[in-house]
């Protein structure tokens, strides 16, 4: 059975399958903020469509970063060890991206265990 949460005109944010919740690309409302403003907003987004499919941050088993620049990684790292407990850092790739949009310095995807 597969079940779609939060719908937008494009996707849906998120998609349940198999026991597991598939989140699209996050990015930032903000995108004035520097590095860490943007990952915040990213991790305070995703807490939420966390929430809405029924799970949280401890059950994230991956997670793919693509950032723009990555001399700006620190200030990522910086907010996600604080938003992890150390016990449940999920996998995580971090890929350099030459275009994510304008200001985009951020785009998060994740998969979690319902």
């Amino acid at each position: 059975m597969i079940k779609r949460h939060i719908q937008t005109p494009i996707m849906h944010r998120a998609v349940e399958a198999n026991g597991f919740v598939f989140f699209g690309g996050i990015i930032a409302d903000d995108l004035t903020l520097d590095m860490a403003g943007q990952t915040r907003q990213v991790l305070d987004k995703l807490d939420n469509y966390l929430a809405e499919a029924g799970t949280d941050n401890k059950r994230i088993v991956t997670a793919t970063a693509y950032v723009s620049d990555l001399n700006l990684k620190k200030g990522m790292n910086d907010v996600w060890t604080q938003w992890f407990d150390a016990d449940h850092l999920p996998a995580r790739a971090t890929l350099g991206v030459a275009d994510l949009g304008e200001n985009v310095l951020l785009e998060l995807v994740v998969t979690a265990v319902k």
